[in-house]
Order: structure tokens, then sequence, then C-alpha cells
């Protein structure tokens, strides 16, 4: 087991004391790095790259020789499962992930399998083995999945929606067959997360993109509750060292208490929720993630660093922030800025992690 060498993210993730905020960018190996359309050009598709453990492995590393970031995360996508369950995932052009066969009846959801992540997707745990090695204890490596309901959307609506009508109907109509779903859903997280770790993750999050669609009720028993379902079965320990679990809803800021006592040892938070409001509602309990809004990165790099800065303050003294966007890096950011940001946590942190 090699040594990390920085282990701030680990740290701050437990609550405990650094020497400043650690960093990272969800989506942070991705389009706007011209080295990583370079790879993808040279894979010929995103899912021929995802499904290379030699050169996921690369585009993971990319953003590394870039930016003293302080974790890489796996580069691969939230769809492999449904993928692995013979949905046929494919990229339309300016349309995102389609699926050939979409789910949208009881007879086609009890008809699928969990999936076995080392039979339906070896290809993401070799990659996992893969950048753990080459990362030789540079930072931790985060693994990661979908959540059960984001899942579900794109499996029953046939790719992306905007208002998730089939997928909702299914959870009011037929309740039972949507809680069928989720379930498989579920055992599949688990085993597929439990696979990363085993392969090295150090760290993982759940993303649960599309929970902030639905209604309080719904949330609380269609998306929160099968997230629940997977913390109580991954592993909490591997290799002498405590595997934090972060749990990110996009839009979820009304249900953090709730998701507080989920098990998660952090929360993602997007830009829409205050931190300091997070913090005092929930800091005692679990770390938190975030939440600059990725937008910001669009201005000057001055006012990015304002903005930063003004989000270090606004969390305060303290262990237990882990600085990132409220969500994913967009393609059209300049990475200058990008490196802008990541060096003003570092930079404006330190003097809120200082003994007093």
């Amino acid at each position: 087991m090699t040594e990390l060498k920085n282990d701030r993210f680990l740290r701050a993730l437990l609550r405990q004391p650094v020497d400043v905020t650690p960093v990272w960018m969800m989506r942070q190996a991705g389009r706007y790095l011209p080295e990583y359309r370079a790879s993808r050009s040279r894979a010929g598709d995103f899912m021929a790259l995802c499904s290379n453990p030699e050169l996921a492995c690369e585009v993971t590393l990319q953003p590394l020789e870039r930016y003293p970031l302080d974790a890489a995360i796996l580069f691969s996508d939230i769809l492999t499962i449904p993928d692995a369950m013979g949905l046929g995932l494919y990229f339309e052009p300016g349309e995102g992930p389609r699926f050939k066969k979409p789910v949208q009846t009881a007879a086609a959801i009890e008809a699928l399998d969990v999936v076995d992540p080392y039979k339906d997707l070896g290809y993401v745990v070799d990659a996992v083995s893969t950048i753990r090695r080459e990362l030789n204890g540079r930072v931790p490596l985060i693994g990661f999945s979908g959540s059960p309901w984001t899942l579900m959307t794109y499996m029953v609506e046939g790719g992306s929606s905007k208002d998730f009508r089939r997928a909702k109907a299914m959870l009011y109509d037929q309740p039972e067959v949507a809680g069928m779903l989720l379930d498989k859903l579920a055992d599949s997280v688990i085993a597929y997360l439990n696979a990363q770790i085993k392969a090295g993750a150090q760290a993982v999050q759940i993303f649960d993109s599309w929970g902030g669609a639905l209604a309080h009720d719904a949330y609380l028993k269609f998306s929160l509750a099968p997230m629940k379902k997977i913390i109580a079965g991954l592993i909490k320990e591997h290799e002498g060292r405590q595997v934090p679990i972060i749990l990110f809803t996009k839009g979820g800021g009304q249900w953090l208490e709730p998701m507080a006592d989920s098990g998660a040892t952090a929360l993602g938070l997007d830009w829409t929720t205050p931190i300091a409001n997070a913090k005092a509602r929930v800091g005692g309990k679990v770390a938190l993630q975030g939440n600059m809004d990725p937008s910001v990165l669009y201005a000057s790099p001055d006012r990015i660093r304002a903005e930063v800065a003004r989000i270090l303050s606004e969390f305060g003294r303290g262990n237990g922030h882990v600085f990132n966007l409220g969500h994913g890096i967009t393609p059209e950011v300049d990475p200058e800025h990008a490196g802008a940001f990541i060096r003003a946590v570092h930079e404006f942190s330190a003097q809120y992690h200082a003994q007093p």
C-alpha cells in the first residue's frame, strides 16, 4: 500500500484538521481541456474512452498535471450501470445520452438483472486499479456512481428529460414497479461502488443529479431512501483507512437535515444554498463540499478569486470543508480560469486553518 503524500481531502471529509482547504472539481477531466479533447479524438468516441482503462487513466490524470488539485476522480459516466443492464447506451450529437431499449413496464423491469461489476463493468474496475497505481500516492482517488433515482430517469425516459414525465408517472401510478427498479439499481450501485473501493477508490460520491426535481415526500421515498440503502451496504474501511461517502443531490438544499442523517460522511452542495446556512444546519454531523457557481469561471480571474474568498469567509474557521463547484465545470471554461480558482482556494484558505 503506497502511502498518501497528500491526504488533506480525506482528512477534510472526516472533519479532521488540515493546513488548507482541499479542492477538486466535478468533471475536472473533461472537454474544457485541450489534452482531453485530443485523447477523446484518439479514442474515437466517449464510450470508447470510458471503456479503455489506459485512456481513462490518462484523462483522469490530465488535470493533475495542470493544477494542484487535492483529489483525482475516476473518469467514467453515471450511465455505466444501465448500459451494463443491456439498455443499449449511445450518444446522439447535440442530444446527449440515449438508450435503445428504455424500461417502461413491469415486465421490462422484472427482466433486468442486478449488475455484477466484475463481469459487466470490469473495464471500470480495471480503470480504478490502473489509476490508483499511476497516482502512486500523489492524491486520493474518488470513485462514483449515479443515484438510483437519477439512473431511473434515464432508463424510463430513454435519455435526458426536462420534465421526467414518464419516470414521475411511474412513481405515482405504479410505486411498486418503481420501487422494484430502484431496489435493483441500489443493489447494483452497492456492488459497483464496493468493487471500486476494493480496486483502490479511497472515497466515493453518489451523484443524485435529478433528486431536486422531486416533490418533498417523493424525494424522501424514491431518492433518499435508496441512497440510504446504498450507504448502509458500502465498505466503510479499506486499507486501514475509513472510506468517506459523499452524497450530492443537485437542488437538494431543503433536505440537508435528512441527508445528514443518511449515514453519509459529507454532503455536496450546489450553489443555491449558502454554505454558512448549510454549516449551521448540519456542520456538526457531516462535512460539506462545494459550492461555487460554475458560471463564475466565465468571469475574470480577479472576480473568481473574490468569489472564492467570499465562500471561504462564509464557511469561516473550522474543519470539514472541501471546496468544489456547485456542479460540473462546463466545456467553454478557459483552463487558465480554472487554475486561478484552484490556486485561490489554497492561497486564501490557510488563514482559516492556522492555529489561533
